[in-house]
């Protein structure tokens, strides 16, 4: 009896096994089919990659705009942030110490705008327009338009006409425009100079009398989506969002968003690449199955090569590292433009702010609060800078480390503790350090790994052209 079970069982399992190898070789010739398939379309993939890469950074100002709505305000008015974010504050990778923003998305089909902002011979400012491609078409503040403020006519691309008299004609190229006002602020026993500041800073329509502004902490940027306003946007982060968002959807936003957003005459070889794969303004495209998995497999190529290039720039061999000359400029440099876009939406042009960084020290390895540092500037090579620097430390998660005086960057600002022949020495360590060199302390946690990001606003032309360069990052121990 046992036998006969022990044959019956020798029989289903080899007809099991039978079944998985027809299932196996079936998937087999399907994939061969489908990889055959995909071969053809390789026009699809290899353009759907380039396509992605290009209208990324379009897309991602448009989810930015909509967090935004969410999270921060309504369009088209001021938001002023009254206080620097803290080691809590998690809405925003590498947010900065050193200013208090006034930003705003502006609506161009609801302008002209007018622009107004106050003198201010306090203070350095800079009030960035970046157009919804994330290039930066106008930056009014104290090093492009000197402190004796100014009224500035903001106007769309359609806009035509001559800017009334005593007003400095603004033309933005696209629809979607977002301003990223900075003002310095030396700390924040600066609050009570630098908010007056901020509230002369001005936005109303051009046929209206009155100006649309609020006031904001940082925290209310993470308040809860219930009381934000009504928007169809899922309430995620931006690049979460983009992650989220099938490859169909990207491309049937990309098209709808370049209708009012066009692109720029540079752009003409690759808005005839979009052309050969169906992409055009205005236009949902019209794939089938085969061609949606063919674009899908481009952007994963694209997501691929992008997150290489990026991880590149994380490497401690590399040693100090500053962002390319084309900063908020960038031409049709779309790999450079797309990898700002996915780490540091919102850049500045070199000539306002210059952002060196590393993650590693002089001898190439990963910087860690296991080990104490030494930042040695020599007599007469701190920053070159006709404003201000600074020096801020951040955790690997790209957020400022916590730490017992609340101390998350260091700077000229500060009351730094010069050496008898100038030179100047900022110490990096978890442990607080003893006598005078704890006025030069930047705090990091034990055993966790870390980076810096040196921050030159105004920089002189010895840091623009490479000419000067942080020194190397000393281990102690």
């Amino acid at each position: 009896m046992k036998q006969r079970y022990l044959a019956a069982a020798l029989v289903a399992a080899r007809s099991g096994v039978w079944r998985w190898r027809m299932a196996l070789l079936a998937l087999l010739a399907l994939l061969g089919a489908l990889g055959g398939a995909l071969y053809a379309k390789s026009e699809h993939i290899v353009l759907g990659a380039e396509a992605y890469v290009y209208g990324y950074p379009l897309v991602i100002m448009d989810l930015t705009r909509a967090r935004a709505t969410q999270t921060v305000g309504a369009e088209n008015q001021l938001q002023r942030i009254r206080q620097f974010p803290d080691a809590q504050f998690k809405n925003v990778v590498r947010p900065n110490v050193d200013t208090l923003y006034t930003t705003a998305f502006i609506d161009m089909a609801q302008g002209p705008w007018v622009f107004e902002m106050a003198p201010n011979n306090l203070r350095y400012e800079l009030m960035p327009f970046m157009d919804a491609w994330t290039n930066v078409f106008a930056s009014p503040g104290t090093r492009t338009t000197g402190t004796g403020g100014g009224s500035f006519l903001l106007v769309g691309p359609g806009w035509q006409g001559p800017a009334p008299e005593g007003m400095q004609l603004l033309r933005a190229p696209t629809r979607m425009v977002w301003l990223i006002g900075r003002t310095q602020t030396n700390g924040v026993s600066d609050y009570p100079t630098v908010h007056p500041l901020q509230d002369g800073l001005k936005l109303r329509r051009l046929d209206a009398s009155i100006s649309t502004s609020t006031s904001t902490s940082a925290s209310a940027m993470a308040k809860p989506a219930g009381s934000a306003p009504a928007t169809s946007e899922p309430d995620l982060p931006p690049l979460a969002g983009m992650k989220a968002m099938g490859t169909q959807a990207f491309f049937e936003r990309l098209s709808a968003l370049m209708v009012d957003n066009p692109p720029a005459p540079a752009d003409g070889p690759m808005v005839m690449k979009l052309e050969r794969i169906g992409l055009v303004p205005g236009q949902p495209p019209q794939w089938g199955l085969l061609d949606r998995l063919a674009l899908g497999v481009g952007r994963w190529i694209a997501d691929f090569k992008l997150a290489q290039e990026i991880h590149k720039l994380s490497d401690p061999r590399r040693g100090w590292s500053t962002p390319p000359a084309v900063l908020g400029q960038y031409g049709t440099h779309y790999n450079i433009r797309t990898c700002v876009a996915m780490v540091g939406l919102g850049a500045n042009w070199p000539a306002d702010a210059t952002y060196p960084n590393t993650h590693g020290d002089a001898s190439g390895q990963a910087l860690n609060g296991k080990h104490r540092y030494k930042l040695h500037f020599k007599p007469g090579a701190l920053p070159p800078v006709n404003a201000f620097w600074s020096l801020t430390a951040y955790g690997a998660d790209d957020y400022l480390i916590d730490n017992p005086l609340k101390r998350f960057a260091l700077g000229d600002r500060d009351p730094l503790v010069y050496n008898p022949n100038g030179s100047l020495d900022v110490w990096i360590q978890a442990s607080e350090p003893t006598g005078p060199a704890k006025s030069n302390w930047l705090p990091v946690q034990a055993g966790q790994d870390f980076s810096l990001n040196a921050r030159l606003y105004w920089p002189k032309s010895a840091a623009t052209d490479a000419q000067w360069r942080m020194p190397d990052v000393e281990r102690l121990d």
